[in-house]
């Protein structure tokens, strides 16, 4: 994994374990490897680099078996334990348990206006929310595995692209990931700008939202601005649409479900024209919630109020409702596992285990409609004195963001954990 990218020294992060003292051991190849990935970011399903990155890389690690182009540039690595599982050897001999771990490897279409060395080498994308940190400890977790082998059964490592608003988790899926690679349980983590280095959040059910898109087009009648009689004007109906489709939440909704409705852009019209009153607007936003049935209360209410209130004006409204991603939901049993790994590896006061849920999301969530597992989060925020924010503070996709490299070890040797302890030896 070694690399020319100019490395700077970063902070070592104190932590318990055999795994986490021998991943430290090549914390700086590490560091050069993720520094490599940051200067050569690439969209969804345009990993080519990254993917051939990964594979040259896991070629050094020593795992069992490397499969490329699942879901187009996704990556899945197997490494097999010392023995097949100690579980079910007597009922089901030919059984080899199967734990997941999953990274995320695509960039975003944004500038980067970071002036270090391993700044963005590609005018416009940038990795702005740390998946190459994210891909980074998955093959630094590779490497111990492969070294140690101290678990009995298979890992399987899945280096998935797309995560940023493509669905590359789903497409993996569609492309046979768990036929061909069935896992009974899968894990990923997230790093976390808000919590500090040597810190691990997590909690026992919802920790990201379904997110939904709206569209909602709205048909009046154009005419001369000086004459408005004469019309039906889609803007004053879009204006009274936007009004109206707050009180969702704020009156129909119970304050303990969590939902947000955002109409985040319109179109209407045209700007050179000041006196045209257009035939049609389209607003388009998101609905965020965690509960199924309360998706399908706001998508039902919403297509209810718009075409009221579009018909109060002689208008017509039409709610086009698209079910994007799901809400993260880690499960119960996988929860503990996880938990208990992060309490080992940085002690029991450095885990947060009830961390409050984000109204993002996240595609991971296709792989645990799938299997169940869990989603953790890896702080990475350093602060300093006067509360002004250090490295790894800038949040996620700010376009002076980058990721803190002194915590790849550590994340790293969080997914080793979990494959060990998922899997003992015995």
């Amino acid at each position: 994994m070694s690399d020319s990218v100019t490395l700077g020294r970063p902070r070592l992060l104190q932590a318990n374990g055999r795994a986490f003292a021998q991943i430290s051991q090549f914390h700086p190849e590490l560091t050069a490897f993720r520094r490599d990935l940051h200067a050569h970011p690439e969209l969804g399903f345009e990993e080519v680099y990254t993917a051939s990155r990964v594979t040259h890389a896991l070629k050094l690690c020593g795992v069992d078996e490397i499969h490329t182009g699942i879901g187009k540039t996704g990556v899945v690595a197997i490494i097999k334990g010392r023995q097949s599982g100690r579980a079910s050897r007597a009922t089901q001999p030919n059984f080899r348990p199967m734990t997941g771990l999953r990274a995320d490897m695509d960039a975003l279409p944004m500038t980067e206006y970071n002036e270090f060395g391993w700044k963005s080498a590609k005018p416009g994308l940038m990795h702005g929310c740390g998946h190459d940190g994210h891909t980074t400890m998955l093959v630094g977790a590779a490497r111990y595995l492969a070294e140690t082998r101290n678990f009995a059964g298979d890992a399987v490592l899945v280096f998935q692209p797309a995560e940023e608003g493509r669905g590359g988790a789903e497409a993996m899926i569609k492309d046979g990931l768990f036929e061909r690679f069935p896992v009974h349980a899968i894990y990923a983590m997230h790093n976390w700008p808000a919590m500090r280095p040597g810190t691990i959040g997590i909690n026992s059910g919802p920790m990201m939202a379904a997110a939904d898109r709206i569209t909602i087009e709205i048909t009046g009648k154009g005419g001369h601005g000086a004459h408005a009689y004469l019309t039906v004007d889609p803007i004053l109906v879009a204006a009274h649409i936007i009004t109206a489709v707050q009180s969702i939440v704020s009156r129909n909704v119970k304050a303990m479900d969590n939902v947000v409705i955002s109409l985040c852009a319109m179109q209407a019209g045209d700007m050179a024209a000041m006196s045209v009153v257009p035939g049609h607007a389209t607003l388009v936003g998101t609905v965020r919630t965690f509960k199924p049935e309360m998706q399908d209360f706001v998508e039902q209410r919403l297509k209810q109020l718009c075409a009221a209130v579009a018909d109060g004006f002689g208008a017509t409204a039409t709610v086009n409702y698209e079910r994007i991603y799901p809400a993260t939901i880690n499960s119960p049993a996988e929860y503990q596992l996880a938990t208990s790994v992060a309490e080992q590896l940085v002690g029991f006061d450095n885990v947060v285990r009830n961390l409050e849920p984000s109204m993002g999301s996240e595609d991971f969530s296709f792989m645990l409609k799938e299997k169940p597992g869990a989603y953790l989060r890896l702080g990475q925020g350093e602060q300093l004195a006067g509360g002004q924010g250090g490295v790894g503070s800038r949040f996620l996709h700010n376009s002076c963001y980058d990721f803190n490299d002194s915590v790849l070890p550590l994340g790293a040797a969080l997914f080793a954990g979990i494959v060990e302890r998922s899997m003992p030896l015995g």
